[in-house]
């Protein structure tokens, strides 16, 4: 979807949307004879300018008519309404037969961030990815490809260097994250990656052998079953100034998750091909930073495995040996993710000696549990990382919820035979797992973990998705960078 910005309403056939606040009715001025028209309905409609409320009218124009959207923006701040004003937007036209919307904020106090996040809001709320779809019908087909926002014309700018690539890097995860495993896997996932080149990302990608070179047990255990050789994708950034450790993301990628053999069960399996949304959150959040020209250092890593079972699998029972040294007792086949984030931790930590590690994973159903599909859960003994990662959750829209971690937690992975087992008691599963992948982080690392099952794919739409991958993370880390690594 194009997002434009201008002065003045442009010619031609459009839709035009009227955000209100509330009761006021300033916006009905350019009206003219329509204005009583337009009122009568939102009457009879019992519209009240609440936000995200959504009133249609048609009126006269030169002949013709024209749609006319009015939508309500409650009575808060502009930056508060935003994003809700361009979903509603984009929701309602998205298949409406209407190819352009021109919004009209014009008087309304609209600086030039909220401006671009009205923008924002409507083209992830329209995105789509029908690549397999052959057979739409007409009324299925999207229209709208394009979006003009009047009132905010500076905006423009600031567009195209600031929200642009976070808007592409978003679709870059949507992308990955939507694809079925027969076409992302390992391999794969990191070839699509290669693109990141062209814009100044270093790419590097380790293949199973090198793996197994560097000793990483854990994170092979999980890849055995699988004919797919498994990938560790390195994405380095360096915008900062040169010697400066960089930050370190981790992404989970398991392309496919079957549990192996503790197979999961066969309702919604097919679900588990977005078992790589950390990974492809990560690759998303280092393409968005490279194309706004992030000055800070970012290292990003996702590690690639299929989890499948087969005669090659690691059994319940098995005992892996990690990159740390730190030895694992495989009670749960299906509790992989904290295996293959256990040895990324160690390898980025030993290659980059980062100061701050985050780490985005689907790695529980515990934590879907806890806390729905509202928020991913953030787990770090850091309070002050803590309270940038939550900070940012907020000014992004990302939300997270910090969990807790404790020493009563990190008791119940203790294995009778090796150092650790990977997981612990059904309850308190996120934490426990938490608790797992902090056995590796090294003494003077700042780390937290996030564990955004419940966030990267949505069963019903919201006000920036429709149904399917949200993205979820990459607004995150972009907020993260800039407030923390770019200060």
């Amino acid at each position: 979807m194009i997002i434009e910005f201008a002065d003045r309403r442009p010619p031609g056939d459009y839709a035009l949307v009227l955000p209100v606040a509330g009761n006021d009715r300033r916006a009905f001025d350019s009206l003219g004879d329509a204005r009583q028209s337009v009122e009568a309905a939102l009457t009879r409609q019992r519209f009240d300018g609440e936000s995200a409320s959504v009133a249609e009218h048609f009126v006269a124009d030169n002949g013709s008519a024209r749609r006319l959207l009015i939508v309500g923006t409650g009575g808060g701040k502009p930056a508060d309404s935003a994003e809700k004003l361009g979903g509603a937007v984009a929701a309602r036209l998205l298949k409406s037969g209407e190819r352009e919307a021109v919004i009209d904020l014009s008087g309304l106090g609209y600086d030039a961030d909220s401006a671009c996040r009205v923008g924002l809001a409507a083209a992830m709320r329209g995105w789509s990815y029908d690549r397999y779809r052959t057979r739409l019908k007409d009324k299925q087909k999207p229209t709208l490809d394009k979006v003009t926002i009047i009132g905010a014309a500076v905006a423009g700018q600031r567009w195209d260097e600031r929200w642009k690539p976070v808007l592409d890097g978003i679709a870059l995860t949507r992308e990955l994250v939507t694809e079925p495993a027969n076409i992302i896997y390992p391999e794969s996932f990191a070839e699509r990656c290669q693109g990141l080149t062209d814009h100044g990302v270093e790419v590097e990608v380790l293949d199973g052998e090198a793996m197994r070179q560097l000793g990483m047990g854990a994170l092979l255990g999980v890849a055995q079953g699988s004919i797919r050789d498994p990938r560790l994708l390195i994405m380095r950034w360096n915008g900062g100034k040169e010697g400066d450790a960089p930050l370190a993301l981790l992404g989970k990628g398991v392309t496919f998750d079957s549990g192996g053999i503790s197979i999961k069960p066969a309702q919604g399996m097919e679900a588990m091909k977005w078992d790589m949304g950390g990974a492809g959150a990560v690759a998303g959040a280092m393409l968005a930073l490279a194309m706004r020209k992030a000055k800070a250092n970012v290292v990003g890593l996702c590690g690639l495995v299929e989890n499948m079972p087969s005669g090659t699998a690691q059994r319940p029972g098995d005992v892996v040996t990690s990159m740390s040294g730190q030895t694992v007792e495989v009670i749960n086949t299906d509790a992989e993710g904290r295996l293959v984030l256990a040895d990324m931790l160690t390898y980025a930590q030993r290659t980059y000696k980062p100061k701050t590690v985050v780490d985005l994973a689907t790695l529980t159903g515990s934590i879907i549990v806890g806390l729905g599909h509202e928020f991913a859960g953030l787990f770090t003994p850091d309070d002050g990382l803590a309270s940038e990662l939550l900070e940012a959750s907020k000014a992004s829209g990302d939300r997270l919820w910090r969990m807790p971690l404790a020493e009563s937690f990190d008791r119940l992975i203790d294995s009778p035979i090796a150092d650790m087992k990977n997981v612990g008691p059904r309850e308190g599963g996120a934490i426990t797992a938490a608790q797992f992948i902090q056995r590796f982080v090294e003494n003077g690392v700042r780390w937290a973990h996030l564990d955004i099952a419940g966030m990267v794919w949505a069963d019903k739409p919201g006000t920036t998705y429709d149904k399917g991958a949200t993205g979820f993370g990459v607004r995150l880390i972009d907020q993260f960078v800039e407030t923390v690594a770019e200060r």
